[in-house]
């Protein structure tokens, strides 16, 4: 909801009913500890006090006005000096470099690794013991379909 406040607007976030929670507050007479309670009284009175907007400087809008005065004046106005923001490094290219470098070393190792194993397995075949496993074989299922079923007992009852 927008709604006209002096020479601005204010807008508000509307909810539906469903949308908003019941509080949750502690009732406050006996869930606060007394000592608690001191403690923050005492922190409260030493930060209280006036404020005095004289003891504020407001920077901005110096700069802004000593601009506007050098415009007027006709004085040359020279830019601030930019700072430069630090280089900032992509994390993606750094880790493509990285592991297009790495990549020969490991590729060179890995085959070295396999060149090995496959040498070794023909000297060791003769050692090795029949285990069934490590292969998956394609399970029959529990129970045939009905079609199957019925063909068997067709056959059988040709044989018969």
């Amino acid at each position: 909801m927008v709604e006209p406040r002096g020479p601005g607007m204010a807008l508000f976030t509307l909810r539906a009913g469903d949308e908003v929670r019941a509080p949750q507050f502690g009732d406050n007479a006996g869930d606060l500890d007394a000592e608690m309670v001191a403690i923050a009284s005492a922190i409260i009175r030493l930060r209280t006090g006036r404020f005095d907007p004289s003891t504020h400087r407001d920077r901005y809008q110096e700069a802004l006005r000593a601009l506007i005065e050098a415009k007027l004046k006709g004085l040359p106005i020279k830019p601030r000096e930019v700072i430069t923001p630090p280089l900032v490094i992509d994390l993606m290219a750094a880790l493509k470099r990285s592991l297009a470098q790495d990549t020969p070393a490991i590729s060179g190792t890995m085959a070295k690794e396999k060149r090995a194993r496959r040498a070794a397995a023909p000297r060791q075949r003769s050692l090795l013991l029949p285990v069934a496993g490590g292969r998956t074989r394609k399970e029959e299922p529990v129970t045939k379909p009905a079609a199957a079923a019925m063909r068997q007992r067709k056959k059988a009852s040709r044989l018969a």
